[in-house]
């Protein structure tokens, strides 16, 4: 139910859920904020590695539109400042990190002890290949679930498999940036649609249709799984 109640409170501010979850696991569960944390952010571990899964699988499929599309949508001298930015900014903090003796400094290192002993939790786990298993088969119902949702107008119910992955990535993007992915997610689709010859008003519309249906599945059981908690967790 927390994961529900997390996955509602995403659609508000951008990651939130995560850390309103481990709020939850501490009121109901008593399990402390940072090992819950940490937990969860093992969980997102996960779920990015099998996102990238799907990443790979499109690049295969789609190498030569997806090249194009990069080269010419992406401006590549900005993001090659900003990763020499953010290296230089990385190695500054694993500095300070290491050699400083701040106050601060050490309440972090403790509270990040706490944080990887989470982390570090599924790797203990006695059925982590089945824990693994379940998390793929979650990632592909979420692909099936927009893979069926092609057929809902014509202009898009003859479209491949690896056209479909393509939105689908685009798409889950959209929401790892936005609030929801609200607004972001039916551009998204679209202006990745529109390398195979759909019409811009059809990938917007489509995007509209699958973010819409899971939305109000999310906003549904978010609600119903925060009216829950407590009555279920009275003791």
């Amino acid at each position: 139910m927390t994961v529900c109640v997390s996955y509602f409170i995403n659609l508000t501010i951008p990651r939130s859920g995560e850390i309103s979850r481990a709020a939850l696991l501490k009121k109901y569960e008593k399990v402390p904020f940072d090992k819950g944390f940490g937990t969860i952010v093992a969980e997102r571990i996960v779920d990015l590695l099998i996102f990238l899964l799907f990443v790979i699988i499109a690049f295969v499929l789609q190498f030569d539109k997806l090249y194009k599309f990069l080269i010419d949508k992406l401006p590549v001298e900005k993001i090659i400042y900003l990763l020499i930015g953010g290296f230089l900014v990385f190695v500054i903090f694993i500095f300070v990190w290491i050699y400083a003796e701040w106050k601060i400094i050490k309440k972090l290192k403790q509270k990040l002890s706490g944080l990887i002993e989470g982390m570090t939790s599924i790797l203990k786990m006695k059925d982590k290949w089945n824990y693994i298993f379940h998390s793929f088969f979650i990632w592909f119902t979420y692909l099936l679930m927009f893979y069926v949702t092609i057929y809902a107008l014509p202009e898009t119910s003859n479209i491949g498999f690896d056209v479909v992955i393509m939105g689908f990535i685009f798409g889950s993007l959209a929401v790892g940036f936005t609030n929801g992915g609200i607004g972001a997610y039916p551009l998204a689709i679209a202006l990745i649609y529109s390398l195979y010859g759909i019409p811009n008003d059809v990938g917007v519309a489509f995007g509209w249709l699958v973010w819409t249906s899971q939305t109000l599945l999310t906003i549904f059981l978010g609600l119903l799984s925060y009216l829950l908690l407590p009555i279920l967790n009275k003791k």
